[in-house]
């Protein structure tokens, strides 16, 4: 267990315990201390923020951290979480943070953290950082001339944009397509529209007049209704929708209906396949991806690694097994060879060149396999135990073992503990969608009877 990390970082309530100023600084401190222990010469961190309000806070806050340790702060503001992973590694800074709850309201906030290789820190590191969070007294400081510095960097969307278009072939256009891109008022609400124009669409842009307090609202990935309105008001050929952060995407085709992680996933797997250029032969998805994309991709004879729930744990699984592609059915989609996290605008883009590739249109490509009907329900934590506590009872246990026995082959339950929000997710999948619904009721309530 770790005190402050969840499967994503840092993250909660703004200027409410953990996410305050003060564990900013000691988060800077303690995690510049701990990569500073391999004898760097100058040591640096990248810093990058989505556009939350408290993004000024915590920005200043990290950098009080991590230059009272003697690292230089490369600012780089307003950034997607994967740029920031790749300017990392293009910078070759030692760090690098990004200052975003992802598709959380304003309210929130959080900190992710990568290495210099750009890949997010593994689960030991993350607890030898809060072991000394929360022994300050073991913070060596830097003497007065060794105090790091600050510096903001001027060219840092154009190094990701050239990143971004680099993921696909030189000669690929999109000259003629009209594409509406929803950049939920987040992080990318500039570099998103640029990259897409300059590929040569017409784009239509929503979501990208951030304010500091609108960031995911009504828009973006978790609530794609004013994309989906939007394609069909203006004759789009595609409808991309990013979060807060821009690690994921949920697409939509030319009438209007969704295209989530789990079509494009099927999609893209079976045209890298077809080009011999899918790695290990299969992919890495989450426990939550729809069972109609694993026997897709059973009946094309593409294997599936599945994880635990966060691109973090797709990744370390694509490492693993020597994996190029993986992601998850919330839009989070990582592409090995072009990035280290999942990254909506790349996967947009690969979308984007499979239908020019295939000559289709987004209706035919996003709908590659049939779902099994889903179901997904939040239930929040009210009592005085926690979520471990909580399916740890009796009863719970054995309402979740009698519906998976119930099921059978026919179905699928799957419950977790969120790692960023007081939530049990309850997820049920079935060949019958009644009883989707009477197992996803039936055990959310018995979670709901067994809170205290």
């Amino acid at each position: 267990m770790r005190k402050y990390f969840g499967t994503d970082g840092i993250r909660g309530r703004a200027n409410a315990s953990p996410i305050t100023a003060e564990m900013a600084v000691r988060l800077g401190q303690a995690t510049g201390q701990i990569f500073k222990e391999s004898g760097l010469m100058r040591p640096s961190v990248v810093i990058g923020k989505d556009t939350r309000i408290s993004g000024y806070m915590l920005e200043s806050a990290l950098q009080a951290g991590f230059t009272s340790v003697g690292f230089y702060c490369l600012l780089v503001g307003p950034m997607p979480t994967p740029a920031v992973a790749q300017l990392t590694r293009s910078l070759r800074a030692n760090v690098g943070v990004m200052i975003s709850a992802s598709h959380n309201p304003y309210e929130d906030n959080g900190i992710k953290l990568f290495s210099g290789d750009g890949f997010k820190l593994p689960d030991d590191l993350e607890r030898r950082i809060e072991e000394l969070m929360d022994n300050p007294e073991k913070i060596q400081l830097a003497d007065a001339a060794s105090i790091g510095k600050a510096v903001r960097i001027d060219d840092a969307s154009g190094r990701y944009i050239a990143a971004c278009k680099a993921s696909i072939p030189r000669d690929f256009k999109l000259d003629g397509k009209r594409i509406v891109v929803d950049c939920a008022h987040g992080a990318a609400y500039k570099i998103a529209p640029k990259i897409f124009w300059e590929m040569g669409a017409e784009v239509i842009r929503i979501g990208s007049d951030p304010d500091g307090t609108n960031i995911n609202e009504k828009c973006g990935s978790t609530d794609i209704a004013a994309m989906q309105a939007a394609v069909k008001e203006y004759g789009a050929d595609l409808g991309i929708a990013l979060d807060g952060d821009s690690d994921r995407a949920i697409l939509c085709d030319e009438n209007g209906n969704e295209i989530d992680g789990d079509q494009i996933m099927a999609a893209i797997a079976l045209h890298m396949k077809e080009k011999k250029i899918l790695k290990g032969g299969a992919i890495a998805a989450t426990q939550m991806s729809n069972m109609g994309l694993a026997n897709f991709l059973e009946e094309n004879g593409i294997g599936l690694t599945r994880t635990p729930v966060g691109d973090r744990y797709v990744t370390e699984a694509m490492r693993a097994n020597g994996l190029n592609f993986g992601g998850e059915q919330s839009g989070h989609l990582v592409f090995m060879d072009h990035g280290t996290t999942g990254d909506g605008i790349v996967a947009a883009l690969q979308f984007l060149y499979v239908m020019s590739d295939r000559n289709v249109k987004a209706s035919t490509l996003g709908q590659s396999f049939t779902k099994y009907p889903q179901v997904l329900r939040n239930v929040r934590l009210q009592g005085s135990l926690s979520a471990d506590q909580v399916l740890d009872r009796g009863a719970v246990k054995a309402v979740i073992e009698e519906s998976q026995t119930q099921l059978g082959t026919t179905g699928r339950v799957f419950i977790r503990k969120s790692g960023t929000e007081p939530l049990i997710r309850v997820m049920v999948e079935a060949v019958d969608p009644a009883h989707v619904t009477a197992y996803s009721e039936r055990i959310a309530k018995t979670i709901e009877a067994n809170m205290s």
